[in-house]
C-alpha cells in the first residue's frame, strides 16, 4: 500500500451502540455486532487502540479494524480511555481505565447483545491491542480475569525501558513512555517495574505477540525481548510494517484475524 497510515483515517460504517462503562466521557466502548448467520454466539473482542498512549489518537481509528473484525465472525468493543495530555492520563489514569474496561465492558455487551437478540459468547473475551494498546492488552494479561481467554499483541510497544532509550515518538518533547509515566527508569523506577510488561511475571492467560519485520515505529525487538523474559508467543510477519496487522485490506490482515480465533479457542499461541 501506498500510504500503509492511510487506515487510520479511513471511514468505516459507524457503530452498532456505545456503552459506558464509567462516569468520565473517556468512558465508553463502540460495539460493533456480528453477521447473524447462525454459527453460534460469537466471542467479544475488547480492541485497545494506540496511538503511543497520547491525548492525539482515539478509537475512532479502530473503525476499519473493528468492523473487519465484525465481518470475520466476532463481536467487537473498542474502547476509550485517558490518555497522556488530558486530565488523569498517563500514570495511573491510563491503566485504571483499561482494568475497569477489561472489568465492565464484557457484562454490558453481554446485556445488550441479549435486548438486541446477538448471540455474544462474552465468556470467551479476547484482548486485542495495536502499539500502545498491545502494551496494554500485555500489562492486562498478568492477572487472570474470569472472562477473558486470550490476548494478542499487535506491534506492541512490550518493552518500555526500551522504548525510553529508544525515544519512541519522542520529538522535541518527552517521549511518549516518559510522557506516561511522568520521567524516565531513573526517574520513576516504581512505575516502570509496575509498567512495564517486560519486566512484570509471566501472563496469567495465554498472550500473542504479533510484529512485522519492517514496523518502522515500533521496532520487533520490543516484542522479541518481551516473549523472551514472558514465555509469550511470537509470530513475526515479514515485510509487514506497523500498521498492515490493524487493516483489513493488507496482506498481514489474515495472520491478525487467526491470531484472534486461536486465542478464542483457549490456544497458546
Amino acid at each position: 500500500m501506498d500510504n500503509p497510515r492511510e487506515v487510520l483515517s479511513r471511514p468505516a460504517a459507524a457503530p452498532d451502540l456505545t456503552v459506558r462503562y464509567g462516569p468520565l466521557a473517556e468512558h465508553v466502548a463502540d460495539v460493533r455486532w456480528p453477521p447473524t448467520t447462525g454459527a453460534g454466539p460469537a466471542p467479544l473482542v475488547l480492541v485497545v487502540h494506540g496511538g503511543f498512549w497520547r491525548s492525539g489518537t482515539d478509537r475512532k481509528h479502530t473503525g476499519p479494524q473493528a468492523v473487519g473484525l465484525a465481518a470475520a465472525g466476532f463481536a467487537v468493543a473498542a474502547i476509550e480511555y485517558r490518555r497522556s495530555g488530558q486530565p488523569g492520563g498517563g500514570w495511573p489514569g491510563t491503566f485504571e481505565d483499561v482494568e475497569a474496561a477489561v472489568a465492565e465492558v464484557p457484562g454490558l455487551v453481554a446485556e445488550a447483545a441479549a435486548r438486541e437478540d446477538v448471540g455474544v459468547d462474552t465468556g470467551r473475551t479476547v484482548l486485542l491491542g495495536h502499539s500502545a494498546g498491545g502494551h496494554l492488552v500485555a500489562w492486562l494479561a498478568v492477572r487472570k480475569r474470569p472472562d477473558v481467554v486470550g490476548a494478542v499483541s499487535l506491534g506492541g510497544v512490550l518493552d518500555l525501558d526500551a522504548a525510553y532509550r529508544l525515544r519512541l515518538d519522542g520529538g522535541p518533547g518527552p517521549s511518549a513512555v516518559e510522557a506516561l509515566l511522568g520521567g524516565g527508569p531513573a526517574d520513576v523506577p516504581e512505575r516502570y517495574a509496575a509498567a512495564d510488561p517486560t519486566r512484570l511475571p509471566a501472563p496469567a492467560l495465554p498472550v500473542q505477540a504479533l510484529h512485522g519485520t519492517a514496523d518502522d515505529v515500533v521496532p520487533a525487538e520490543l516484542s522479541r525481548a518481551y516473549t523472551t523474559a514472558t514465555g509469550a508467543a511470537l509470530r513475526l510477519l515479514d515485510g509487514v510494517d506497523h500498521f498492515g496487522p490493524i487493516d483489513p485490506r493488507s496482506a498481514a490482515w489474515p495472520e491478525t484475524v487467526a491470531a484472534v480465533r486461536r486465542a478464542a479457542s483457549g490456544a497458546p499461541g
